[in-house]
């Protein structure tokens, strides 16, 4: 009988497997009590179905489903590397970019109704003008390749080329527009106020970086030349024609983070996208102050400003415990963000120069977070800050992309991005300014 119960407990030793673990490597279960009753990503959809539902009507269902799917990606090319290989491969999958293929269809429907209302395809380009095929605002350098709509296929992770630059960044396609409205020319001084992660930096970079560096590029075989008279000129004279454009031709970017720890983000993503020459030269510079204060810092320098706020990034909270804004202990944040962001969109109106633009984006669908920001901010410029402000038109650019992505219809300012099952990017909101005074 003695021998049957040693077997016994034996046997239940043997079915406990905490029995054979080392007791240095046993891990105490969590208790049920210590878990969230509510979970950050409950509350968040229960707050969303709340309000959303009265401010989308019909639409929320649609956008509720697909932002609690799989985001859809979009990979903003680096004009940087070398691209001739990927951008091929990316093609040859089905992959194209949305900005140029965009505005080419665009230009050819043009001109089908200029030859239809004319009725003489020969005198098009008397009709027809350049400069009115092209859409003004939408620089030529920035390349983002999708998936066709419908297609949830997803991108493989970027390789470095020869020279250790990633060929490119992966990012919520509709993150692009802010760049594309902001528009940015050679020449310009451009704020990003709150740059972190640095997928918009990196952005802003392609439009007014990229021709510079490009030519030093395009000629590097002049670096190999065997020294003579000749050839020895030929370079000096390069080097003074590139230092020219360089230095007379090329803008300047400011991306500022308050946090220390998304700064350090910032900085390694600029560190595999960005040559060496560029983020040690005096044409980028990386800071990490306080957005709120910039006015008080530079005021009336920027010829761009793009605010890109904090805000509740819908699409996180439903999706992600971690870092969740919708956690009971950062109950008291989330309701000050509308504050920060009027705080920080005034700064970057002071910031902006007489005659300068201001682009205001989040990634939320409030309204609360987005136009009523907005148009609080118009009204204390003008009466506290003597600045007066233009809403400028962003439905011609969202007539261009209405094929790729799903606006929201008739706001009372900026456009709004809508995820959609077939389209599944955003939510993204944004809204120009443009400093009269």
């Amino acid at each position: 009988m003695a021998a049957l119960m040693d077997t016994r407990i034996l046997i239940r030793k043997i079915q406990d497997l905490r029995a054979l673990t080392p007791r240095r490597n046993r891990v105490k279960t969590k208790w049920a009590g210590s878990l969230p009753k509510y979970p950050p990503t409950n509350l968040a959809l229960q707050h969303f179905d709340a309000t959303y539902k009265l401010q989308l009507g019909r639409e929320w269902p649609s956008v509720r489903a697909s932002m609690l799917c799989e985001q859809k990606y979009g990979a903003l090319v680096n004009n940087f590397a070398t691209t001739e290989g990927f951008m091929a491969h990316l093609q040859s999958q089905g992959c194209q970019d949305f900005v140029s293929c965009t505005v080419r269809e665009g230009a050819q429907e043009r001109l089908q109704t200029a030859a239809s209302t004319h009725g003489n395809t020969s005198s098009l380009e008397s009709v027809v003008d350049d400069q009115d095929i092209v859409p003004s605002g939408l620089s030529p350098n920035i390349k983002c390749l999708v998936f066709p709509r419908g297609d949830i296929s997803r991108f493989k992770p970027s390789r470095p080329d020869k020279y250790g630059l990633l060929g490119y960044y992966l990012m919520d396609a509709a993150s692009i527009l802010p760049a594309l409205a902001l528009d940015v020319q050679e020449g310009h001084t451009v704020l990003d106020l709150c740059a972190a992660p640095g997928g918009k930096a990196l952005a802003l970079l392609q439009t007014q970086a990229i021709r510079v560096y490009q030519i030093y590029m395009r000629y590097e075989p002049f670096t190999s030349l065997q020294f003579c008279p000749i050839n020895y000129s030929v370079k000096l004279l390069f080097l003074m024609w590139f230092l020219f454009v360089k230095y007379c031709f090329s803008g300047f970017l400011c991306v500022n983070d308050i946090s220390a720890s998304r700064t350090l983000r910032l900085r390694r993503v600029l560190d595999r996208y960005v040559p060496k020459g560029l983020l040690a030269g005096d044409k980028l510079r990386i800071t990490s102050f306080d957005g709120r204060k910039w006015g008080e810092i530079e005021r009336d320098t920027f010829d761009r400003v793009l605010v890109d706020v904090p805000c509740t990034t819908d699409r996180h909270s439903v999706m992600e415990e971690e870092n969740n804004i919708f956690n009971r202990a950062r109950t008291k944040e989330r309701q000050r963000l509308p504050q920060l962001q009027l705080e920080l969109l005034l700064a970057g109106i002071q910031a902006a120069c007489p005659g300068g633009v201001v682009l205001y984006s989040t990634c939320s669908l409030s309204q609360l977070q987005n136009w009523y920001v907005v148009d609080r901010a118009i009204h204390l410029a003008r009466e506290e800050l003597g600045i007066s402000l233009q809403v400028a038109d962003l439905r011609p650019l969202t007539q261009l992309f209405k094929d790729t992505f799903n606006f929201a219809p008739d706001l009372n300012l900026g456009q709004l991005v809508l995820p959609h099952l077939t389209a599944n990017f955003g939510p993204i909101y944004m809204c120009k300014l443009q400093r009269l005074n």
